[in-house]
């Protein structure tokens, strides 16, 4: 009786701090557990323009959707069609439409379809921004891969000739010493969530310097659809310090500074001023870090992960995903988690993804061990790293410091009948692994030679990750892990592939390893956290949750990860994970009028139906004018 008590009377007080805000208020139910409101879109919203201004807003026009009294009110009477349609009318007429005109708008016989749909997508993104995100909610597992990886490779690729409307802002090597009053020149006075490259190395195509703003404003796109986050909240950035690709270079039509890229000292003076303007007209923003090359995604994630709310997808997203796989599979060959410390585990690439994935990999297995100094030094004995230069070994010169703690001792491995430098096929053939991880860039490195040589793993059951992307980069496809491992092994991708009908009825399920699955939640968790940093603890507590997101039957059947298709779910489940570690570490201080205290008091079932009632919907705002 005495909790049932200090429920209700938790409950009353947020009851009282409910009413005072403009909103709707929670009701408290019978059973006395909580329920909060949000602010995310439930209230009318003030204008301050009519008609053609309003139709020609993408974040507020409706088109055929403007009711009747809308119309009168906003001065719209007689500028749109006699019919008001609904949003679902809308939407069953525009994919009509694209359906008709992805042949229509491919550019010649060469043009993907998937360009073509890019295309049509965007004009619509363009013109009505709710409609937008409303058909890629609704159509996630099909247009995920549209406004993301692959197709954005070549968004990116081609940007310069894509470009029609801007999107996003862009910091240049030309603005050193302007960058703070440069921010004030975007319209919105609150931002969550930016996404921020320099173009430097754009999935695994390379340097393609300005026109890389493709990949920001793709992973917003899915931090909106994915995470709910409010997209009149997000801002795409581009910091051009120059590109060091020569067919750029002498491109008249190329967009960005035709300059070699800046380095040392005079590159890190950019960022550090982008990094303080942004933080100080917005001191509640979340920077992510996408594609920079792998030189400077560590340096920069170390500068600033302890000052500023910010991380590094490709370092850190790619690592709890790849984690939440190796995880999967140990699940799947019906192991104990505990014996995830025993797993053998060759990965090929030593950039900033493999490095990453190294790196949490490692502090999973010591914590299991025991979370002591040996445990780390044993942990790491369970990876054999090779680049390109094959096996690292301390006896490499020139190491790469970032995979130093990786290097495999010379003594050791020549009892494996391995040295430094040996092939990819030789440590595959030679050390049986359970796990082959390719994080390289390197399209094809796991050739019928190498797959062979996994046939003598000793795991019953060995696992196959090709992260790489985008398809055309990926280390292998599934049809050439199954047919040549055999149909018994756990395969992961990091672009899509379709699933391989491996006969009598069965089926080898492709997982694509898609770091959709974490950094939208662990940006939501942040947000709503109000945790000033990204913590390894709650990178830690996003990678489990995904790996414990899967049901066992699942799991047996070699399914490690979900399908896109609950992605809304899968990121409110990791967001409250991300929160609950941040109240625990201590680090939460409070979302708008959730404060710290406030939240603290939250179980985990009230932390996610605060989630789920932050998250945006895309639904159709009833509009206020207001003369400004």
């Amino acid at each position: 009786m005495g909790n049932f008590s200090r429920q209700m009377r938790l409950s009353s007080a947020l009851l009282k701090r409910l009413r005072s805000q403009r909103g709707s208020v929670a009701a408290v139910n019978v059973s006395g557990s909580r329920s909060f409101t949000t602010t995310e879109g439930h209230r009318p919203t003030i204008v301050h323009k009519r008609s053609l201004d309003i139709l020609h807003d993408p974040w507020f026009n409706k088109g055929t959707a403007f009711s009747m009294t809308e119309r009168d009110r906003l001065d719209l009477r007689g500028l749109l069609p006699p019919n008001v349609m609904s949003p679902e009318q809308q939407i069953v007429r525009f994919m009509a439409d694209l359906k008709r005109l992805q042949l229509s708008a491919r550019d010649g016989p060469s043009d993907p379809y998937s360009l073509a749909k890019w295309r049509i997508l965007n004009r619509l993104h363009d013109r009505n921004e709710t409609m937008y995100y409303k058909v890629l909610i609704d159509n996630i597992e099909e247009y995920a891969p549209i406004v993301y990886t692959p197709t954005v490779g070549l968004v990116c690729q081609k940007y310069s000739g894509l470009f029609r409307r801007p999107r996003g802002m862009y910091f240049s090597a030309e603005d050193r010493g302007e960058m703070m009053s440069m921010v004030y020149n975007w319209p919105a006075d609150q931002v969550d969530m930016i996404v921020v490259t320099d173009g430097g190395r754009i999935l695994g195509l390379g340097d393609l310097g300005v026109q890389g703003i493709g990949i920001a404003i793709g992973k917003l796109d899915l931090y909106v659809a994915a995470a709910g986050i409010n997209p009149q909240r997000v801002l795409p950035v581009m910091i051009d310090v120059g590109t060091n690709n020569e067919k750029l270079l002498e491109d008249p039509l190329y967009l960005g500074l035709q300059q070699h890229r800046l380095d040392g000292d005079e590159y890190l003076a950019v960022i550090d001023e982008f990094m303080e303007a942004v933080f100080t007209r917005w001191p509640h923003v979340i920077v992510q870090f996408e594609d920079f090359q792998s030189k400077w995604a560590f340096k920069l994630l170390q500068r600033y992960r302890s000052e500023y709310r910010m991380f590094n997808d490709d370092v850190q997203g790619t690592a709890g995903v790849a984690l939440a796989g190796l995880l999967g599979a140990v699940r799947a060959q019906g192991r104990p988690m505990i014996d995830f410390p025993k797993m053998k585990i060759v990965v090929a690439g030593a950039g900033s993804a493999g490095i990453g994935v190294l790196n949490a990999a490692r502090k999973t297995m010591a914590r299991m061990l025991g979370d002591t100094e040996i445990a780390f030094e044993s942990a790491g004995s369970q990876f054999w790293v090779v680049d390109a230069n094959g096996l690292v070994t301390e006896a490499r010169e020139n190491i790469d410091p970032d995979a130093r703690p990786f290097a495999r001792k010379v003594k050791e491995i020549e009892r494996q009948g391995l040295s430094e430098g040996a092939k990819l096929v030789e440590v595959v053939r030679q050390v049986k692994p359970d796990v082959l991880l390719g994080l390289s860039a390197v399209g094809g490195l796991f050739s019928k030679e190498v797959l062979e040589a996994l046939k003598g793993s000793t795991s019953t059951r060995p696992a196959i990750f090709a992260m790489s992307n985008p398809t055309k980069n990926a280390e292998c496809t599934p049809e050439e892990a199954f047919s040549i491992v055999g149909d018994n092994i756990i395969f992961g991708s990091g672009s899509p592939f379709s699933h391989v009908d491996l006969g009598n009825g069965h089926v080898g399920h492709c997982n694509q390893a898609n770091n959709m699955f974490l950094f939208p939640g662990i940006g939501l968790g942040t947000l709503l956290s109000g945790s000033k940093i990204v913590s390894d603890g709650m990178l830690q507590a996003a990678a489990e949750c995904l790996a414990a997101y899967m049901t066992e039957e699942e799991v047996l059947q070699g399914i490690v990860y979900p399908s896109i298709s609950r992605i809304r779910d899968i990121t409110k489940e990791v967001a409250t994970a991300v929160i609950k570690e941040a109240i625990e570490e201590d680090l939460a201080e409070g979302y708008r009028d959730m404060d710290a205290r406030e939240l603290q008091k939250l179980n985990q079932d009230e932390i996610r139906t605060f989630v789920t009632n932050n998250m945006w919907s895309p639904e159709y705002q009833t509009l206020i004018y207001k003369k400004d």
